[in-house]
């Protein structure tokens, strides 16, 4: 029983570690290359978390408590569809979709702006806007301090993309997983415990992750040349990888041959 206990607490270690591979990382770099806090880009690290989390349980456990088996080409074409967001991801923020995504989604982007001001001995910023009426607020009422100074600019696009972008990443990653659990666990409802200890230790890192990226952009986000700069390089970096992925995966591993040739990794 120790011995199934500490393997499983070692799936919260290596999926901390799993948050560090290159998709991974590529892929969240270039969402959070325009946050401005860093608090906003550990959420999205966080939600990201959840919906490889999400993936990998419902798959893993799949896999594991109904031995599903997972046919090559449609394995293939799981880990193909991360190499196609890539690409995506990096088009979006080259070409700056996604920034208008984000700020017309954004509650109270339309005909405001956003400075500091403060409360009494509160400041904080927020979007609002000069006239009458649309200030957002009373003068006399501070929002929820914490939530608004961390996460005030994080709109529902920026929660929903990380999360099916999350979704997306696990559905590469969970064949692999399930299978090397279940190769050291033989214990199924132990085995499912690893899967979301090791979920928990993805979303652990991920936040991690994302902080420690956005610190760049946001120390930089005065000199607007600079940050547009590294946010063009992430969305660079993003197309090129994702186009080797496809290219790996469609013809070195055979997804676009007759003869598919898939090992989950």
């Amino acid at each position: 029983m120790s011995s199934l206990v500490a393997i499983t607490l070692i799936g919260f270690v290596l999926g901390m570690r799993h948050a560090t591979d290159p998709d991974h990382v590529i892929a969240v770099t270039t969402i959070v290359s325009r946050q401005r806090s860093l608090g906003s880009a550990a959420l999205i690290g966080a939600f990201w978390g959840v919906g490889h989390t999400i993936t990998i349980l419902a798959v893993g456990s799949a896999i594991i408590l109904f031995n599903v088996v997972i046919p090559p080409r449609i394995g293939l074409t799981m880990e193909l569809a991360v190499g196609i967001m890539l690409v995506l991801l990096g088009v979006l923020n080259l070409t700056g979709v996604t920034r208008a995504i984000s700020e017309r989604l954004t509650p109270g982007r339309a005909g405001g702006h956003s400075h500091p001001h403060e409360h009494g001995d509160y400041v904080h910023t927020h979007l609002h806007s000069h006239a009458p009426g649309h200030h957002g607020h009373s003068e006399d009422a501070t929002p929820q301090a914490r939530l608004d100074r961390r996460f005030g600019g994080l709109g529902a696009y920026q929660a929903i993309r990380p999360l099916v972008i999350g979704i997306v990443h696990g559905l590469a990653g969970s064949a692999a997983v399930a299978l090397l659990v279940l190769a050291t666990i033989h214990n199924p409802p132990w085995a499912v415990a690893y899967l979301l200890l090791f979920g928990l230790g993805t979303i652990a890192g991920m936040m991690l992750i994302t902080a420690a990226i956005a610190v760049p952009y946001t120390y930089t986000s005065r000199f607007s040349r600079l940050n547009a700069g590294l946010a063009a390089a992430s969305g660079l970096v993003s197309v090129g990888f994702g186009l080797f992925i496809a290219y790996q995966i469609g013809f070195g591993d055979g997804l676009f041959t007759g003869h598919p040739n898939w090992t989950p990794h």
